[in-house]
């Protein structure tokens, strides 16, 4: 999910994936989403989070993430209501929380989920972490180490949402990455393909005359 897919397509996906049982289980769920309180607490929580819970064993764990993110989009859960689910969740929920929050937090509320995700060893949930909300609002430093992060533990780049843009005329990551190689080397470990694809990027974009930066081809 390197961008966020709109609400209309993700449900035609799983309509075209999901067998007529799951189909019908996914129309509860969103019918529950849509007709209950966007919010719940721990002891009293709405009934679309049994279902958000329940969505591996309904659709089967490939079509998973994508039921869940709809079922949370569908209730717009707040960030509260996002904090939890991710807090008491399994890894395959606390993915799903992830790839939601473009759609449903604003700002950088949701931050803390981002920053725990990427403190863990679980390489799917570092990679959910780093989509588009990471992209638009994690801080440079940590961004940095967050692309650090995938390099050391085989998490591919292209997973990063935004990673041209960002990486564009980063001398501090150039830095890191040369240091991270040097690391490797002299280690006698190889130093991942990856590194050198997020190096190029880092080189400042030619400038057109006159000032203005050239169009990539």
């Amino acid at each position: 999910m390197n961008q966020p897919t709109p609400l209309a397509a993700l449900r035609a996906h799983l309509d075209t994936e999901l067998s007529g049982a799951a189909r019908a289980w996914l129309d509860q769920a969103l019918a529950e989403a849509a007709g209950h309180p966007r919010t719940g607490d721990e002891k009293n929580p709405p009934v679309w989070e049994s279902r958000f819970a329940e969505a591996g064993r309904r659709t089967g764990q490939e079509h998973a993430d994508a039921a869940r993110v709809l079922v949370l989009r569908t209730a717009r859960a707040d960030t509260a209501t996002l904090t939890r689910l991710y807090t008491q969740g399994t890894a395959a929920e606390r993915r799903a929380v992830l790839h939601a929050l473009p759609h449903l937090v604003p700002g950088p509320d949701a931050l803390p989920l981002v920053d725990d995700a990427l403190r863990t060893n679980d390489t799917r949930l570092v990679a959910a972490a780093l989509g588009p909300y990471a992209a638009e609002h994690l801080p440079t430093h940590s961004w940095r180490h967050a692309v650090l992060k995938c390099l050391f533990t085989g998490v591919p780049v292209d997973t990063v949402a935004a990673l041209r843009q960002r990486s564009r005329g980063d001398a501090e990551l150039a830095r890191m990455l040369g240091d991270f190689a040097d690391e490797r080397t002299a280690a006698g470990r190889p130093v991942p393909e990856d590194l050198h694809r997020v190096l190029a990027l880092t080189v400042p974009a030619p400038h057109a005359p006159g000032g203005t930066e050239a169009k990539e081809s």
